[in-house]
C-alpha cells in the first residue's frame, strides 16, 4: 500500500505528567511478563515490517497492555498515534512512557474533560490514518461524521468492542460503511476469554477497590448475559453472592437459568438487587422505574464501553443531592431519603475504578487487532467496505501462541482422522 507524508500535529503528545514516565516503563515491562504472544509477534514484525510506513491511529483504552500491542505495530514499522477511548481508564504513567520514553504520540489525560477527550480524537485524526484500531468506533465515527475527506487514504480498521461493533454493523446496514473493518471483537481469541475471563475479574476488581464491599451473601443483577456478563455471574457466583440475570433475548434467558442463574425483569430484579452491574452495549437499561424501586444503598455499575447503560440524567433529575463518599464512589439522596451509589461515574468500572483486564487475556486480545493490521495490508484491495469476522487462520494460530507459552500440548488428527471428517460416504459400519 502507498503511503504519504504525515501531517504534523500541534503537539507530539498531550499528557498528564512526562516525569511519570519511567515508572510507566515498569508497568508496561510488568505487563509484558504476561503477554507472550504478542511478544512473539513483535519479535517476527521487528524482523519482517510488515507494517512498514504504515500509519495507524489507534483509539484504545491506554494502559500497560495496550502499550505492549503499541510497541509491536512500531516494532512491525507503522507510524501510531493513540488517543484514549475513555475518559477514565487512562494509565497515566503509561502515557508518559509511550510518548517519553518510545517515541508514540499519545494523547490521554486520566479524567480528561469530554471537550479534551474529542480534541484528543482530533489529533489522532490529524495522522491522516490508513489504519483505525477502534474500542467502540468513535474514531470510525468521527471520521465518517466530520472527516469525510480523509476516508479515500483508509484502507481498513478493527474494531475491539461489542457495542463499537453493533454500531459498526449499523453503519455498514445504511451503506454508509467507507472502508473494511475487522471485529475483532468476534474473534473466538477474544471473546471467550477477554470478555468473560476479562470483564468478569476486572469488573468484580473494579467494583470491590471502589467500595471494599463483601459480595458474600450480596444479591448481584447482572443486566446482560453476552459473554461479559456470563463472566461477571460466574465471578460473582464464585465469590458468594447471590446472581440475578435480567436479559431481552430468549436464547440468552434460556442459557442463564440453565447455568443455575435466577432470571427475571429488570422490574422484579430492581428492589430485590444489592448491586447491578450493566453489561449490554444499549442505553438505559437502569432507568428512571428501577431507580424508584431500588433499596437505599443500592450500588450501581457498568461494564459496557459507554456510559450510557445507566440513566444518571434522569437519577439526577430525580435526586435532591449528589456527593462523593470516596474516589469512584457518587452517592444519589432521593426525595423519600433513600440512596442509591453510583461508581465511576457509570463508566467502565474496571478501568475506572480499577486496572481492566488482566494482561494475560489482552495477550491474545491484541495480538488480534496486530494479525488483523496485517491482515488488512495484505487483503485490504480484496475487501468491500463492511464488517468482517476474523479469518479463522487468525484466530487459531493465536490460540496455538497461546497454548506452546503455556506449556500445554494437543492433539493431531491421522491421516485417517482426517480423511472420515472429509468424507460423505464413510457412516456406520
Amino acid at each position: 500500500m502507498t503511503t504519504q507524508p504525515t501531517a504534523s500535529s500541534a503537539a507530539p503528545f498531550d499528557i498528564a505528567d512526562p516525569s511519570l514516565a519511567r515508572a510507566g516503563v515498569q508497568r508496561i515491562q510488568w505487563a509484558a511478563r504476561e503477554m507472550p504472544v504478542i511478544a512473539q509477534i513483535r519479535e517476527r514484525f521487528a524482523k519482517e515490517q510488515p507494517l512498514k510506513g504504515v500509519r495507524v491511529a489507534a483509539c484504545l483504552h491506554v494502559t500497560s497492555e495496550t502499550a505492549n500491542l503499541m510497541l509491536a505495530l512500531k516494532e512491525g514499522g507503522a507510524e501510531v498515534r493513540l488517543t484514549a477511548s475513555n475518559p477514565l481508564s487512562t494509565q497515566d504513567e503509561v502515557a508518559a512512557a509511550l510518548a517519553v520514553e518510545y517515541g508514540i504520540p499519545t494523547f490521554a489525560v486520566k479524567g480528561e474533560s469530554t471537550e479534551t477527550y474529542f480534541q484528543h480524537l482530533e489529533a489522532a485524526i490529524e495522522h491522516r490514518p490508513q489504519i483505525t484500531m477502534d474500542d467502540g468506533a468513535d474514531l470510525v465515527a468521527r471520521l465518517h461524521r466530520e472527516r469525510r475527506d480523509l476516508l479515500d487514504s483508509v484502507v481498513g480498521g478493527t474494531e475491539e468492542t461489542t457495542t463499537g461493533v453493533i454500531r459498526l454493523r449499523a453503519l455498514a446496514k445504511a451503506g454508509q460503511l467507507a472502508y473494511p473493518i475487522v471485529a475483532v471483537n468476534e474473534a473466538n481469541t477474544k471473546h471467550f476469554f477477554d470478555n468473560r475471563y476479562g470483564t468478569g475479574q476486572s469488573t468484580l476488581d473494579g467494583i470491590i477497590r471502589a467500595t471494599n464491599i463483601l459480595l458474600a451473601g450480596k444479591t448481584l443483577v447482572v443486566a446482560g448475559y453476552g459473554w461479559c456478563g456470563k463472566g461477571v455471574a460466574m465471578r460473582a457466583r464464585g465469590m458468594g453472592a447471590k446472581v440475578v440475570v435480567t436479559e431481552v433475548q430468549p436464547l440468552r434467558a434460556l442459557e442463564a437459568s440453565m447455568d443455575g442463574f435466577q432470571v427475571m425483569p429488570i422490574a422484579e430484579a430492581a428492589p430485590a438487587g444489592d448491586i447491578f452491574v450493566t453489561v449490554t452495549g444499549d442505553v438505559n437499561v437502569l432507568d428512571a422505574p428501577a431507580f424508584e424501586t431500588m433499596r437505599s444503598g443500592s450500588i450501581m455499575a457498568n461494564s459496557g464501553h459507554f456510559d450510557a447503560e445507566i440513566n444518571l440524567k434522569a437519577l439526577d433529575e430525580m435526586s435532591e443531592g449528589r456527593r462523593e463518599l470516596r474516589p469512584y464512589v457518587e452517592e444519589y439522596t432521593l426525595p423519600d431519603g433513600r440512596k442509591l451509589v453510583v461508581l465511576a461515574e457509570g463508566r467502565l468500572v474496571n478501568l475506572g475504578a480499577a486496572e481492566g483486564h488482566p494482561a494475560s487475556v489482552m495477550d491474545m486480545s491484541f495480538a488480534n487487532q496486530a494479525l488483523c493490521a496485517e491482515y488488512i495490508v495484505n487483503e485490504h484491495a480484496n475487501l468491500a467496505p463492511d464488517v468482517y469476522d476474523v479469518p479463522r487462520e487468525i484466530d487459531d494460530d493465536i490460540a496455538r501462541l497461546k497454548l506452546a507459552a503455556m506449556g500445554v500440548q494437543i492433539d493431531t488428527l491421522t491421516e485417517e482422522q482426517e480423511r472420515y471428517l472429509n468424507s460423505w460416504e464413510l457412516g456406520t459400519a
